[in-house]
């Protein structure tokens, strides 16, 4: 296959296959990838500036590649979000809009990101949650996963499913769908991640291009820092309570958010000081449990010396709430829902621990590995390509991100019928919000230049009527290739 030039020009700079190699790539020379998709991870990371989160695996694999600093989910919920991701199309083009959807029952032949790498020579495989799981109850087995999309499958469980009880949980008797927790003393590989990591390690040594002739797609799924916030007491000792400094909900802070827009759920805008301070230790526990678990896969890529030839992604399939706005967990369009962490390391690049201000989306992952890989691109994607961010990181390459959800809040007094789509698009100042078609459940829009907390709702305040429309027009032109 003869690579584009934009392509090759990428390969050259980088410098990771000689010359006569281009355009006649053995699939034994294409890069492997390794795609880390992890579950419910916001943007508190060392590398993202977090004073208290210690990430030091994940902040290698920064030093390593490029970090995007304004990277965003197209759904902030698991099963449309990664629906969108792996097949390179936004949730109203997949059909997916909730975690019960299935994009095959529209799409039934469309070849998602894995499978095309299988149609293109790739060796594909999963370990742990790629698409939607019902977490926890279903760790352990194949969850709601797309069977073509994969050549092998692993499916690690770990205490953290196997001894769910004793746990703390808001809600009796619920654990994933309401905020719970545990700490426990124990070694990581007692834990589903832990163990998810050796299956990817072992899968790796089987499958490794000097064995086989042909280079893997090994997608890792990990389940924390997902509810329940279940980790080993080694990490919770990380993070003392009396150092935990929880966002609080200011008075009236919300008075301007349509109700539609605010999901809130049971118990969790009621909880004391001391109680957020031990649920966020928790889940800070949780993510320093899988950034442990990303350091040996990095250190495994190092170790069987796939390191040089290896693309590695990180990333989270939706961002998380700890209190802002008196909002926990996701599912809202305010940016600490919708924005996630992201982090590509290509080999050989010159471009190592920089970072890009430039708006990404999750639906570019799919045509940006294609092209580092040298891979036609399927007729049907709908995201960007942002190769051009990793050969320069200053450069920009979309001047909006969209992501869609499912209204959850409480309707207006009166209306009734189902629940509306809300839609927000992030330029490189502004947030603009709709609920309904049109707004008629309501407008938000925010400055981040003057207002970065979203504490004031510009939409209905005099003298903003030309800046309303003219973002009412850029997500209308948004629209016009998003559903």
């Amino acid at each position: 296959m003869i690579l584009p030039w934009r392509i090759c020009r990428f390969w050259l700079i980088l410098g990771i296959f000689p010359l006569i190699s281009l355009g006649q790539a053995t699939e034994a020379k294409r890069p492997n990838v390794l795609f880390i998709a992890v579950d419910d991870l916001n943007n508190d990371l060392g590398c993202y500036g977090h004073p208290l989160v210690k990430s030091p695996n994940i902040d290698r694999l920064a030093k390593r590649g490029v970090q995007f600093d304004r990277a965003y989910c197209q759904y902030p919920v698991c099963n449309p979000s990664r629906s969108s991701f792996m097949t390179g199309l936004y949730p109203e083009q997949t059909g997916v809009l909730s975690n019960a959807g299935d994009f095959r029952k529209r799409h039934p032949d469309l070849p998602t990101l894995s499978q095309h790498f299988m149609n293109n020579g790739y060796f594909a495989a999963r370990v742990g949650k790629i698409y939607h799981y019902g977490v926890p109850l279903q760790i352990g087995t194949s969850g709601e996963d797309d069977p073509a999309s994969w050549n092998k499958v692993a499916n690690p469980i770990g205490i953290d499913r196997t001894e769910l009880e004793p746990i703390s949980t808001l809600v009796k008797g619920k654990y994933g769908g309401t905020i719970s927790w545990r700490i426990i003393d124990g070694k990581d590989e007692d834990h589903t991640d832990g163990r998810g990591a050796l299956d990817a390690i072992r899968i790796m040594k089987a499958h490794h291009p000097d064995k086989t002739g042909k280079p893997f797609f090994l997608a890792m799924g990990f389940f924390r820092p997902h509810t329940p916030y279940v980790a080993p007491a080694h990490y919770a000792k990380l993070y003392p309570v009396d150092k935990i400094e929880p966002l609080m909900e200011k008075p009236g802070d919300r008075d301007d958010i349509p109700s539609v827009g605010l999901h809130d759920r049971p118990r969790q805008r009621e909880l004391t000081l001391a109680k957020r301070k031990e649920i966020i230790q928790a889940y800070y526990a949780s993510i320093s449990l899988m950034d442990a678990c990303v350091g040996r896969l990095l250190d495994a890529l190092d170790d069987l010396k796939l390191a040089e030839n290896t693309i590695v992604v990180f990333f989270s399939d939706h961002g998380y709430h700890l209190g802002h706005h008196g909002l926990w967990q996701k599912s809202d369009l305010f940016e600490g829902s919708v924005r996630v962490p992201m982090i590509i390391s290509v080999p050989g690049t010159k471009q190592g621990g920089k970072k890009s201000a430039s708006l990404v989306e999750l639906v570019d992952l799919y045509p940006t590995l294609a092209d580092l890989c040298g891979l036609a691109k399927p007729g049907h994607l709908k995201g960007k390509s942002i190769v051009p961010l990793l050969d320069d990181p200053s450069k920009t390459v979309r001047d909006a991100a969209f992501t869609v959800t499912l209204a959850r809040g409480k309707m207006p007094r009166g209306v009734k019928g189902p629940k509306p789509l809300g839609r927000t698009i992030r330029t490189d100042r502004y947030r603009y919000t709709v609920w309904g078609k049109d707004g008629e459940f309501g407008v938000e829009l925010y400055d981040y230049q003057s207002d970065p907390g979203e504490y004031t709702n510009l939409a209905k305040r005099r003298g903003n009527e030309v800046l309303v429309n003219l973002m009412r027009a850029k997500l209308h032109a948004t629209r016009a290739f998003t559903r």
